[in-house]
């Protein structure tokens, strides 16, 4: 397993896609959106739910193909009962998930390039990955700290890349003429309830709203589908995810081309 550093090679187009959790469902809804409109990622960058998307698009799968291979589980399908020494919930089954419903198994063999962005828990950095098993990699950018038990990969200590970087437009924006930007943790009120579940995740929303502040004005292109409506770990609504944000997509790319002639920044 190997973290190593972007290289020079330019890209036109990338689409970094931030963590979200269950509402990952809407980068599936963004992507068809922008897929119609012509717009295509020639590299994905993904955090936590946006590198699991990532991994299933980069390996050639079409966005209602990735809602479908999703459609019959449910949270408690995606992780089990851990004893809380380090974390409530163990993420091998999400893993396995992974790796059952991919073609392939490295990054580096991938058709679409993709960079999965964790955070070393033992160093207190990000980590890009270009290289090694999709499924770890994936599931180490997933590993909310608490909720989660770290994952390990080659004695490494691996958590959720949306700790330092959630929405990974900046490492793009180094080898891509422009980048879309898919952030699921807009800056709005949300309800939540008062147990220990939803004051971790309120938390854990408010740490990655913050990280991405600058990664926001720097996006040539910044989408960011109201799903305030929606639960954080409601997988059944995974369908109505997919299509408020399709149609959010449609509507506010029809909207830029009608008062600027572009969907880009200038």
């Amino acid at each position: 397993m190997e973290a190593v550093h972007h290289n020079s090679r330019q890209h036109s187009t990338g689409f970094a896609l931030s963590g979200g959790f269950v509402k990952g469902f809407a980068h599936l809804g963004v992507i068809q959106g922008l897929l119609e409109c012509d717009i295509k990622p020639d590299i994905l960058q993904g955090v936590s739910v946006g590198a699991l998307v990532g991994a299933f698009y980069a390996d050639g799968k079409e966005p209602y193909k990735i809602l479908e291979i999703f459609r019959p589980y449910s949270f408690k399908n995606l992780v089990k009962l851990s004893l809380p020494r380090i974390g409530f919930l163990d993420i091998a089954e999400l893993t396995e998930i992974i790796r059952s419903n991919l073609t392939h198994n490295k990054l580096e063999d991938l058709p679409l390039p993709l960079i999965v962005t964790a955070t070393n828990f033992d160093l207190g950095c990000s980590v890009h990955f270009q290289k090694g098993d999709i499924a770890d990699c994936v599931s180490a950018s997933c590993c909310m700290p608490i909720l989660f038990k770290p994952k390990i990969i080659d004695g490494t200590h691996y958590v959720d890349g949306g700790i330092i970087k959630n929405l990974p437009v900046a490492p793009l924006k180094q080898i891509c003429e422009k980048v879309v930007a898919i952030n699921l943790c807009p800056l709005e009120v949300e309800r939540f309830k008062m147990n220990i579940l939803g004051v971790a995740l309120r938390s854990y929303h408010f740490l990655l709203r913050a990280n991405s502040y600058a990664d926001r004005e720097i996006a040539d292109l910044l989408l960011e589908p109201d799903l305030s409506k929606f639960s954080l770990t409601k997988m059944e609504r995974g369908e109505d995810i997919f299509l408020t944000a399709y149609k959010y997509t449609k509507d506010y790319l029809q909207l830029l081309q009608e008062l600027n002639g572009t969907y880009w920044r200038n």
